[in-house]
């Protein structure tokens, strides 16, 4: 009985969860970016060229 009890409330702790969910987000994220780090890196790029020419329109 006593067992039972103490499964069921292990069972219910969720104490951790939410680092343990912090840690996959994190793990899924940096997995993406080494798998798309060119065309990251590439749109960057894209990205900043385009402001550098439109800052010299302004000025």
């Amino acid at each position: 009985m006593e067992l039972g009890k103490e499964l069921r409330e292990f069972w219910k702790d969720e104490q951790g969860v939410g680092v343990i969910e912090l840690v996959l987000v994190l793990v899924v994220l940096i997995g993406l970016v080494i798998i798309f780090k060119k065309q990251i890196t590439t749109l960057l790029q894209n990205i900043f060229k385009e402001i550098n020419s439109q800052s010299k329109e302004v000025y």
